[in-house]
């Protein structure tokens, strides 16, 4: 394995993990079921690895646009729940 490739690795884990505790904000602002909650996200979370695993090969070449993609979506995803938990 590359650097350039562990570094994309490393930095798909940190941004996952980040996008993961944002949701979790997010379930407990809105006072979501724990359980259904926790469901889903093992349900997404093993969908992503699959997808991931299958399709790494296919779509390395566009990495820079998914990393910005999921950057962006991050980046909303927080505004989102800050402003929702200081709307009460």
């Amino acid at each position: 394995m590359n650097l350039g490739l562990s570094i994309g690795l490393i930095s798909l884990i940190i941004f996952g993990n980040i996008e993961n505790l944002i949701l979790a904000s997010q379930g407990v602002v809105k006072a979501a079921n724990p359980l259904k909650l926790a469901i889903f996200s093992l349900i997404c979370v093993a969908s992503w690895l699959i997808i991931g695993t299958v399709c790494t090969q296919q779509l390395e070449a566009y990495g820079i646009y998914i990393e910005f993609i999921g950057g962006f979506a991050i980046f909303v995803l927080g505004i989102q729940s800050m402003l929702e938990a200081v709307r009460g």
